[in-house]
Parts: structure tokens; sequence; C-alpha cells
């Protein structure tokens, strides 16, 4: 244990082995759900030569998972940070249904976009230029990031929870059914359990609930009760997949774990590409995951209290040379994008502080290529109630924000607002970003508005229009 302690430097950081095992043990459950649900959704567009359905499933499984483990493996012993990472939610979808299915682009080009933006991130990390645009972030922004951060957190917790359903004029209403849906109450036991049990202090607190949680709903399964129908009415919808219990029918065959075909596979990608469609691809990866990194590395360290008075990561560049990495060695193996992930922060309020929280989901994600079976078991509204949890927690951060200074509460505002609206923690930071010099030059101080604020800004509005103007897919 002395060499954990020494290496992680464990005292400086105020903790011990113990805590650290803990918190990565709550980070990998909470985020475990990305070895089903990534493949689930890059299946829809990768299809390979001579698999079946099910052997590719199992494939994009073993390289989200290897590549989650190699990205935090590097987050743990290079930069020392808790921070957990893995192919990202969001970024992979972007990449099934709109590059690949929507588009048209064959799958291995869509892979070669990925390792071309994970090599611009390495080279742009390596020279500091990663870092000096974070910085350039306007401080109510960089206050304003945890607290958007937790609605973003707490409205994907309550969605899986079955807490709230779509509603066809207000988009969002409390689940009409609750009182006869057994996910949504055996949810809120587990929630309001997992909040008592915190309150009182008690160590494990967030693994506890999603342990107990885990145990009712299965308890509930063998007495007969099942999932209610997630279509509840017309324009009225759960979450889903909805089920009392986990995935406990996965079958692994050898011939999934051979991922030769996939490894590689970018290089093809390379043949016939179009140079503008395929630069505004890049654009998009680029953009939307340097500026989801950013503000999960702000927002998680911002409760981990990494942040220095300016509301800056003291070498930021360590982190984000591990995202960089990760996201060009999943390119290179068969993924999309990897990224640093918002559940990090459960794993930050159980206490993890250092490299070892990180080395130890980078470990337990090797495990379970031999263990994914249990790692599905979990059901995800258990999982999820760890998100509604933090994401309490993660609102204290706003009171480092001067609500009395417009050009501070405005940005901060808009930031929070957005990234729960839109699903989208770039779209937030955006807003904020957008809104800063517009109103510090409305009060007359445009002095301090530095001009790569400016040009961050008018980045934003350009990345809008490439993205919702469909001239990608013009440019293809």
């Amino acid at each position: 244990m002395g060499t954990l302690e020494q290496f992680f430097d464990l005292d400086d950081h105020d903790t011990d082995v113990r805590t650290e095992i803990l918190a990565g043990l709550t980070t990998f459950l909470t985020m475990s759900y990305i070895v089903i649900v990534n493949p689930a959704i890059l299946s829809a567009a990768i299809s390979v030569d001579g698999r079946t359905s099910g052997q590719t499933i199992q494939m994009l499984a073993v390289v989200t998972i290897i590549s989650a483990a190699v990205a935090t493996l590097i987050m743990a012993l290079y930069a020392n940070r808790p921070f957990a990472q893995a192919p990202g939610l969001g970024l992979n979808a972007f990449f099934a249904f709109t590059v690949v299915l929507g588009l048209g682009v064959p799958w291995q080009t869509a892979l070669a976009a990925v390792v071309v933006q994970g090599i611009l991130f390495t080279l742009l990390t390596v020279v500091g230029a990663r870092e000096y645009l974070i910085k350039l972030f306007p401080e109510p922004v960089k206050f304003a990031v945890g607290g958007g951060i937790g609605l973003f957190l707490a409205i994907i917790g309550l969605e899986a929870m079955h807490v709230v359903a779509s509603d066809p004029a207000t988009f969002l209403q409390f689940n009409p059914v609750f009182a006869t849906d057994p996910i949504a109450i055996i949810s809120v036991i587990g929630l309001f359990l997992t909040f008592a049990l915190y309150s009182a202090d008690v160590p494990g607190s967030i693994i506890l609930g999603i342990v107990i949680t885990t145990v009712m709903s299965y308890v509930a399964s063998a007495l007969g009760y099942t999932a209610t129908d997630p279509q509840v009415a017309e324009g009225v919808s759960l979450y889903t997949p909805a089920s009392l219990t986990g995935q406990t029918d996965i079958v692994y065959s050898a011939a999934g774990y051979d991922i030769t075909p996939l490894i590689g596979a970018f290089i093809e990608g390379f043949s016939n590409v179009d140079a503008l469609g395929f630069s505004l691809i890049v654009f998009t990866f680029f953009f939307v995951d340097f500026f989801d990194t950013a503000g999960t590395l702000t927002g998680v360290s911002q409760i981990a209290g990494f942040l220095d008075d300016e509301g800056n990561l003291p070498e930021m560049d360590k982190p984000l040379l591990a995202d960089a990495i990760g996201t060009t060695v999943g390119g290179i193996i068969g993924t999309s994008t990897v990224t640093t992930y918002i559940e990090s922060s459960t794993g930050v309020e159980e206490g993890g502080r250092t490299g070892l929280t990180a080395l130890v989901v980078a470990l337990l994600f090797l495990a379970s290529l031999a263990l994914v079976p249990l790692a599905a078991a979990v059901p995800l509204h258990a999982s999820h109630i760890a998100l509604v949890v933090v994401a309490v927690l993660m609102l204290r951060n706003i009171v480092d924000i001067d609500w009395d200074d417009l050009s501070h509460a405005i940005p901060a505002g808009l930031t929070i607002f957005i990234m729960p609206f839109t699903y989208s923690i770039s779209y937030g930071i955006a807003a904020g970003i957008i809104a800063y010099p517009i109103v510090k030059l409305a009060q007359g101080e445009a002095r301090d508005i530095h001009v790569g604020q400016w040009i961050l800004a008018g980045a934003f509005v350009f990345y809008f229009f490439v993205r919702t103007s469909g001239i990608i897919g013009g440019a293809l």
C-alpha cells in the first residue's frame, strides 16, 4: 500500500487507498452502462463482413472496454486525476445516425475522422493550445459549468428512473403512471435511501444505494412485477430501454473477441474522401468533444476543489493529453470519440482525488472483458440514482458566481440553463461564451474583453451554423 500512497501522493490529496478504491468502484458502476449502450448505438452503423450482428455487437463491446481502459489508465498514471474516460454518448450517436446513416458516409471514413480529430487534439495539447483556449473561458462560465452539469445529470437520471416522461405540449412532465410503475417507485425509494445514507456520512453510500436498488428490482421481478409499457399514451413515453433487471442473457462467443476487422479499419476510410465534407465532419467531432471535455474537467474539478482562484485547473494539459490519446486509440481500434465522463463526479463525491480512482476504473473495465454480463446486470435506473444524488451536490457550486454583476449573472445563467435543455455540455458553454462579450460591451466594459473571447464567440456562432444549416450534408 505504501507504494500506491507514494506514487499517487495520497497524503498530499488528503485521501487513502480505501477511499480511492471505493470512489473508483462508484464511478465504474455509474458509467458501466456504456459497455452495453455504445455497442448498441454503433452496431446500427457498423457491419462487418462474415460476422453476425451479435458478434459485431460483442466486438464493439470489446473495443469500447479497451478504449475506456487505455484512456483511463493514461489519466491515472500520467495525469494523476480521478477522471474516467470512455466513448462519449452523443458523439457516438452523431457518428452512427448523422454521419454514417444520415449522410451515407462509410463507417470506416467516420472512424478516420475520429482518428484525425484525436491527432489534432494531441498536437494542440502538446503545444499548449487547448489549455490556452480553455483559460479564455470567461470566469462566470467556468463557475457555472458545475451547476449546469448538475442539472444535466439530474435530467438524465430522472429520465432513467421514470420520474419524468415526455409530453407533446410541454416536452417534459411528471410520470403520469408513476403510482403503477415499479421502476419509478423502486428508483425513488432507492434515491431517498441513498440521500439518507449520504446525509448520515455512511461510507460508500452511493454504491450501497445502487446495490440496494438493484436487489429491490430483482426481487420485484421475481415476484412477477414487470416494467410499465414505455409508450404511455400518444406522444407520451418513458425512457427506454426499460427493465426491472439488467441484461442477464448475454452470451459471448470466441469470434466476438476477435476485433482484427475493426483495428485499422480507419485507414480504408481515407480512400475517396471528399475534402470539404470530411473536414466538416472532423470539425464537428472536434468542436463538440473539445468543449464537452473542457466542461467536464472544469465541473468535476470544481467539486473536487482542484480549481485555482481564477477557475483554472492546474496542469490541465495532462488530463487533456490523456483525453486526446484516448480518442486516437479509440478511432484506431474501431470506436467513436473517447471523452472524459461526467460520471467521474460520483467518484469524486465519494472522496476520490487522485489517479488511483481512475486506475481502479481502468482495471474494472479490463475485468469486465470477462465479466460483461455482471457489469450489465445492474439495471439502468439503479445506477442512475447516483447521477441525481451528485446533481444535487453539484448545485452547491453556483455560490461562487457573482450574481449581482449582470456580466457574470447572464452568461452563468445561460450556461446553467442551456446544458440540460439541449442535452449538451458544449451548447451550454457556447451560450455563456457568446453572451459574455455582448453583455460586457453593452455595459461599456469593452476593454475587459480579451480578443480571444471574441474569437471563441465567433467560432461558436460558426459551429451552430455548420451544425444546424445542413451544410455538412450539402458538402457530401
